[in-house]
């Protein structure tokens, strides 16, 4: 999913590996996905499925702290996912793709009108994957059943009810390679497989979602989403490690099975009122959402299983149940002061209780919690407009104080400064924005301790996170289409009263502050005109981690700035048929795409090297 998102990174660490895959953006972990507006919590170390996009027609990002629309979270950026939805016409696509390490792929997509007059109708898409990997023995299976029908029940009424089934299984997902115990990258060969033949990574998840719009009097339109996903999954895996005192190498052994449940609903209106002689704009509404999460732990939990040991014989000890509720009121208004110049205020009250059964068991809420957002727009002529904002969200913490109570909550405020273009009648879009984010009230321990539990905290930690977005896409002519992008992101300490020496220093090593990435794609012309070529480069600065060693030093483990460079050629073959094929990675380039912050674990893991797929397309 990470090349949907405009200058996010893919991340991951010993605690999830390569096949639990985190995102970040600004600085900051994304702990949210959005599915049709509503929000859903994306767990990437431990139950985050990646979605299967081809479910789904588009991604829209907006980055930043999204408080008004996400209620709870990090301030980096919301992302939703917006499903393919029935079309008005009859269509059928067949997606066929075989490409490098035995990849195969195929997809069906079908829509139709299920009645004469059109009122009715419905979508069906169908897609598997079966991969290998330029990892020795790595295997991957993904399916998906989609199906969505869409009724008109009246000419101000439209219902919308859909289903989805999403199957994802592998045999090597937690552990990354391991370094030297001097700090070093081992550069062992890219197919080394540190995993075993018995891991496994098999989940499941099952989606029910409804909406429902009505066109009410006056241009105002009421719009109710409702969502709710089962996923069920099991995880048996192990990864490399030294946690004895000698430091002898060994493996730590681990199996769960998972029960996830999420629940969400969203009610709004919107429309046009006047006020002052001028026509303004209101949306209010209403949201609930329920995380009901049961993890089911078995023994052995063993962090000295021997190297070469077979599986273990795990047995199920115990449960712990997670549930969190999320009631949430906005309101926002996007208020004409002049025809220039528009003022967009928002707010949001959210009510939110976490509730723990099982062992080291430990509840908070937060209630009555306010999310602001304030923005001011002036349009400086038919293409250009500057803006500037506020916004704000909070992150709840489990995390108690010397009177044995939760901390108050983390908030994130983002501050924003930008222009925006449009040009060419609208086909191309520009934006430029200068952005800080500071992240406040993180738990950090107290000097003293003398309070009820181990360990008591103050809300009273730091992070801020600052730099520049440069985003361009569209169109330069009907045949040539472009899209890139530039962030520059440092996130470093501002306040860490038990960490002193952490103030000024980069929060995040291996996160690189500097990324880029540019797309094109050209169709050419005359007695070439069925061809298209493109290509896409990806760049970005160094990362870096000091590595605690066994004998008190440590040593700077890094991978220095890279570029990957993609190419792709296509055909229409006729109006039915067309080809493509994609070339990634034409250069080769060898490097890690994480990298490890111990030595006592496995964490480098490299990206994938040159590697080509072959696409076909049949649509009638």
């Amino acid at each position: 999913m990470a090349k949907s998102l405009p200058n996010g990174r893919e991340k991951f660490n010993y605690s999830n590996g390569p096949g639990r895959q985190s995102y970040t953006a600004r600085g900051f972990d994304i702990d949210n996905l959005m599915y049709d507006g509503i929000p859903s919590g994306y767990k990437g170390a431990s139950v985050g499925a990646q979605p299967n996009l081809a479910m789904f027609d588009r991604v829209e990002v907006v980055r930043g702290a999204t408080g008004l629309v996400t209620g709870a979270g990090n301030p980096s950026a919301a992302i939703n996912l917006i499903r393919k939805r029935p079309l008005d016409e009859q269509k059928v696509t067949l997606t066929g793709a075989a490409g490098s390490w035995d990849d195969y792929r195929g997809e069906l997509d079908a829509s139709s009108p299920l009645n004469d007059s059109g009122t009715w109708r419905g979508r069906v898409v169908t897609s598997y994957r079966d991969a290998n990997s330029f990892i020795d023995h790595a295997e991957e299976y993904h399916g998906l059943f989609y199906a969505v029908t869409e009724a008109d029940l009246s000419e101000d009424t439209t219902l919308t009810l859909g289903y989805s089934n999403q199957k994802d299984k592998t045999n090597y997902f937690w552990g990354a390679s391991m370094i030297g115990r001097d700090g070093h990258h081992l550069d062992l060969p890219r197919a080394y497989n540190p995993g075993t033949d018995w891991e496994n990574k098999d989940q499941e998840i099952n989606t029910v979602f409804a909406e429902l719009r009505q066109q009410l009097a006056n241009d105002w339109k009421l719009q109710i989403n409702a969502n709710y996903a089962e996923q069920n999954a099991l995880f048996s895996g192990s990864y490399q490690s030294r946690w004895a005192a000698d430091k002898t190498l060994a493996r730590t052994v681990y199996q769960a099975a998972y029960d996830e449940n999420q629940a969400g609903v969203d009610a709004f209106a919107s429309g046009p009122f006047q006020a002052f002689g001028r026509t303004h704009e209101l949306v209010v509404g209403a949201s609930r959402r329920i995380y009901d999460m049961t993890t089911h732990d078995y023994s052995p939990y063993d962090s000295y299983w021997p190297l070469t040991a077979g599986k273990p014989d795990f047995l199920h000890t115990t449960d712990t149940r997670e549930i969190t509720t999320q009631d949430g009121f906005y309101l926002t208004t996007r208020l004409s002061l002049a025809d220039p110049l528009k003022l967009i205020l928002g707010g949001r009250l959210d009510w939110y209780d976490y509730d723990a059964h099982g062992s080291n068991a430990s509840d908070y809420k937060v209630t009555r919690n306010l999310t602001r957002y304030a923005g001011l727009i002036y349009e400086l002529d038919d293409q250009h407009s500057v803006y500037v904002s506020y916004s704000d969200i909070f992150t709840p913490q489990s995390a108690k104080d010397t009177a044995g109570t939760p901390v108050k909550p983390i908030v994130g405020k983002n501050y924003e400064v930008g222009i925006k273009g449009e040009y060419l009648g609208g086909a191309l879009n520009a934006s430029v924005a200068l952005f800080r984010v500071d992240q406040q009230n993180r738990a950090t321990k107290v000097t003293v301790q003398t309070c009820p539990q181990t360990e008591c905290y103050e809300a009273s930690g730091e992070i801020r996170s600052q730099g520049i977005d440069f985003e361009l896409q569209g169109a330069l002519t009907d045949n040539w289409q472009v899209g890139g992008g530039y962030t520059y992101a440092r996130t470093h300490t501002i306040k860490d009263d038990a960490n002193p020496q952490k103030v000024n220093q980069q929060f995040d090593t291996d996160t690189p502050e500097h990324l880029f990435k540019l797309t094109t794609r050209y169709n050419l012309q005359g007695p070439l005109e069925k061809f298209r070529v493109g290509g896409n480069i990806s760049w970005q600065s160094r990362m870096y981690n000091d590595i605690a060693l066994a004998n008190g030093s440590s040593y700077r483990l890094q991978q220095g700035a890279y570029a990957v460079t993609d190419l792709m050629a296509g055909y229409k073959v006729n109006e039915h048929v067309d080809l493509q094929l994609n070339a990634n990675n034409i250069f080769d380039r060898r490097y890690y795409s994480t990298i490890a912050n111990s030595a006592d674990y496995g964490g480098d893991a490299y990206g994938n090297p040159r590697n080509m797929m072959l696409t076909a397309k049949y649509t009638f």
